[in-house]
């Protein structure tokens, strides 16, 4: 296992279920290190011999170095763990070549070589200081089957019991990757079926809307222009206002279901929605154009949606407040930016006061604008005289996704 597929099972391993059972082993494993050593310790205190300061003194200093590298070098880079494990491995042997009492150190020490070294190399270095291991007892009680059959069964089972670890680490961590993949799937599929909810809820309250409302003011409007031909003097007049109430009405129950309706994208690009949308909005009194200027590039279906709703809400109040006899719509592309611009020669207004002074139908319609571009970071600039206004508003296409 290399250093990269290490750090990465680590990272999806922070808080997978078997991440305890991992942490056991590795604490067990540091506990029969400084157990083993601290045996040689007192073996050594209790035997009295002319080496025994020097035993001590290097099993104390094993146990510290060993200690800086369990709680130091272990997050350090793979050269520093490899020359710690040099450092280690070169103490123990030389703890051995004083003491046969050192020898069990060697079981844990194989675990250190399989678990830092890679694959090719663990089991290769192992071996040599089985080898060595085997050579040095030989030189402190002389050729037996136990000082042979010792070391080597030791490394076996090592080498078997370090391949099963890494078998179920590495199980463990695609298990978790697995995990990680389907919790944001299930996230993704939630994001899905609620953003097709709001749709389909919004596309229900259109009907509704289409089918009570705007039908019974369109049904007034109807009724009072008929009253209309057999009136006359002050009845007359009230009649033709109530009429032109109800056909302002109408015509905000209109554009209500055209900001619920879903957008006219499908099968279209946004260019081509916006173009049909100026050519409806076009009239006897109200020419609209269109312009599309750089290389389209992918955007996000909310983004494309917010753009489409942005440009039927400010032509609406065009339509509606402004008197404006032409009307521009730009949708300008940049390799990471998106622009819209809505200009027209109407009689404009005070930016400043919209949400105020302006008809109550124009300051929703600005506030749903100013709202739309704040919910996906946008930029929006608003300029009003009495010449025409101009509604720009742009969108960074970085970090989105397409």
């Amino acid at each position: 296992m290399n250093e990269t597929e290490r750090d990465a099972g680590r990272s999806a391993l922070a808080h997978a279920p078997l991440a305890p059972v991992f942490l056991a082993l590795r604490i067990s494993l540091h506990t029969l290190m400084v157990l083993l050593a601290g045996f040689v310790i007192v073996r050594a205190v209790i035997a009295s011999g002319a080496t025994a300061s020097w035993i001590v003194g290097l099993a104390v200093v094993l146990i510290v170095s060993y200690a800086c590298g369990a709680f130091i070098v272990r997050g350090a880079d793979v050269t520093v763990q490899r020359g710690w494990l040099a450092l280690v491995t070169i103490e123990v042997m030389a703890l051995t070549a004083l003491t046969a009492d050192a020898a069990f150190l060697i079981f844990p020490l194989f675990f250190l070589q399989l678990h830092l070294l890679p694959r090719r190399w663990g089991a290769p270095i192992v071996l040599l200081t089985t080898a060595i291991t085997i050579a040095v007892m030989t030189m402190h009680s002389g050729v037996h089957l136990g000082g042979v059959l010792g070391p080597l069964i030791g490394a076996a089972v090592a080498i078997v019991m370090a391949l099963g670890y890494q078998a179920l680490y590495t199980e463990a961590r695609q298990r978790q990757l697995l995990i990680d993949e389907l919790l944001a799937a299930r996230e993704e599929l939630a994001r899905e079926q609620h953003n097709a909810g709001v749709a389909q809820e919004r596309a229900r309250l259109a009907r509704e809307i289409h089918d009570t409302v705007a039908q019974g003011l369109s049904s007034i409007q109807l009724l009072l222009h008929a009253a209309e031909r057999d009136s006359s003097g002050e009845v007359l007049e009230q009649l033709r206002l109530a009429r032109e109430t109800a056909a302002e009405g109408l015509a905000e129950a209109r554009r209500f279901i055209r900001e619920l309706s879903p957008p006219a994208l499908e099968g279209q690009s946004l260019g081509a929605a916006l173009a049909r949308l100026c050519d409806t909005s076009s009239g006897a009194s109200l020419t609209v154009t269109f312009h599309e200027s750089g290389d389209p590039a992918p955007m996000p279906m909310q983004l494309e949606t917010a753009l489409l709703r942005i440009a039927q809400g400010a032509l609406a109040n065009v339509t509606q407040h402004s008197h404006a006899h032409r009307a521009e719509v730009t949708l300008s592309h940049l390799d990471d930016w998106v622009g819209l611009d809505i200009v027209d020669d109407g009689v404009g207004f005070d930016p400043p006061q919209a949400h105020t002074d302006a008809p109550p139908s124009a300051s929703f319609g600005l506030t749903a604008i100013r709202q739309r571009v704040e919910q996906l970071g946008g930029s929006l600039s608003i300029e009003s005289d009495a010449g025409g206004t101009a509604i720009a508003v742009g969108f960074s296409l970085e970090g989105t996704e397409r």
